[in-house]
């Protein structure tokens, strides 16, 4: 139980962040870049490294991670049947899909359109030499064709143990779809898939208990093993793009928002904090999801009939952030190389990326692959991203915390847009803080 001086969530994350970094750079002080220091305690010798950061930070770690990734299949899934059949008219379906789309591939043209213009008037390229060594080998990226023909599972299960989420949502709409059509049959399984979705989130909520624990092994594990020498020597590069990111995560959003709503920015950005600060732990916007989800309905008013929609979908397709980096990557390896693209160049980069962003969903490595993709349309050598993937991970980031940003704004506005958006819960702040503090509040 919650006592009122108590922390928020919120405030608690911040808190294992910062010791996370603090520690993680210690231990690296302590390392002094050695693999390994053995600590001798007379009897044995005790390695500093192998006990703490592979050892138990790791494990705190990868637990806090696996423990949200077990939640997304189950919550996406019962979620999305529950929010589709509970649409009485097929073409409201229809319309959240083509609004969420349009939506998710718009912002994604801004956001490299945004990270292109940035990094061409930076020019972080600038005086950085090619390595000798600098090398990458690029996975093959899915035709269009394969990618819509992958989208429909032959084996529901399988796509649900195999975590492709593309499938697992078309399943869902089909299988919700299905039981809004089957009458009285349909209104019990529906009730008792309610009672699951409810199951689900109070298992949500006993999981950000270890929230603050695992923040903290995570960011002590990399900033312990993180080469902050390399970052220095691409400072220019790193400052672009979270520059860019921040632009559009801050700025372009807000004004979005503003004109497609008229819903308050400095509101929705308030009530999105303590999920980006999930988001740029993990680096992940699927492990993210349940939080998400959660923020998006019981912070920001969104009925769970669109939010169950378009917060899996975005989580999917939705690339701002990897967008943004690919923008300014281009330029980047444009400028190391002594390349010249042209106008039209870049105008492919942004359709290429744009359109990559939907096509490679799902794929591992995804960013990477998307990025072999537009520096091959303009020809630009691949061998390049060998140069920046170094600093991608704390980019990474950065670019997740923008992106389940940009999933909740498209939430709240094709909630507006059909009249699911209570501006009450939006505005209320103080429900916002006992959500993040995890009270238990009583039904009606």
């Amino acid at each position: 139980m919650s006592e009122k001086g108590s922390m928020s969530l919120t405030t608690r994350i911040m808190i294992g962040m910062a010791l996370g970094v603090v520690v993680g750079f210690l231990f690296k002080l302590i390392l002094a870049g050695e693999d390994e220091l053995l600590l001798d305690l007379g009897l044995f010798a005790f390695p500093v490294k192998g006990f703490f950061v592979d050892g138990l930070f790791n494990i705190g770690g990868q637990i806090f991670i696996a423990s949200l990734k077990m939640l997304v299949v189950p919550l996406v899934f019962v979620s999305l049947v529950c929010g589709t059949c509970s649409l009485s008219d097929p073409k409201t379906l229809g319309r959240l899909g083509g609004k969420s789309i349009a939506m998710y591939v718009g912002t994604t043209a801004i956001a490299i359109t945004v990270a292109i213009t940035l990094a061409l008037l930076v020019s972080p390229g600038d005086g950085v030499t090619l390595p000798n060594d600098a090398t990458f080998d690029a996975k093959e990226a899915p035709t269009l064709a394969q990618v819509i023909i992958n989208m429909f599972p032959t084996n529901p299960i399988d796509a649900m143990a195999s975590g492709n989420m593309l499938q697992v949502i078309v399943f869902a709409l089909l299988f919700g779809i299905a039981m809004a059509l089957s009458g009285e049959a349909g209104q019990r399984l529906s009730a008792v898939f309610e009672d699951l979705n409810n199951v689900i989130l109070k298992l949500v909520t006993l999981l950000m208990n270890i929230a603050p624990y695992g923040v903290f092994c995570l960011m002590a594990k990399l900033f312990t093993t993180i080469e902050l020498g390399l970052i220095w020597s691409l400072m220019k590069y790193f400052g672009v793009v979270v520059a860019a990111l921040l632009i559009h995560g801050l700025i372009n959003y807000s004004i979005l928002l503003k004109v497609l709503t008229g819903l308050n920015p400095v509101t929705f950005l308030s009530q999105m904090k303590h999920t980006c600060l999930f988001a740029f732990s993990t680096s992940s916007s699927s492990a993210t999801m349940p939080i998400t989800l959660e923020t998006a309905t019981k912070k920001l008013g969104a009925s769970n009939s669109v939010a169950s929609f378009t917060v899996p979908l975005g989580a999917t397709i939705n690339m701002d952030g990897t967008a943004i980096m690919q923008g300014c990557a281009t330029v980047f390896i444009a400028q190391v190389f002594g390349v010249d693209l042209s106008i039209s160049d870049y105008l492919m980069v942004i359709l290429t990326a744009t359109l990559a962003s939907v096509g490679t969903a799902g794929v591992p490595g995804v960013g990477l692959i998307m990025l072999a993709m537009v520096l091959n349309q303009v020809g630009l050598p691949v061998e390049g991203i060998a140069i920046i993937i170094g600093v991608d991970r704390l980019l990474d980031m950065t670019r997740t915390a923008v992106n389940v940003t940009g999933d909740c704004m498209v939430t709240c506005v094709v909630a507006k847009s059909e009249g699911q958006l209570d501006e009450t819960v939006f505005n209320d702040l103080e429900s916002a803080k006992e959500l993040e503090e995890y009270k238990p509040k009583a039904r009606s």
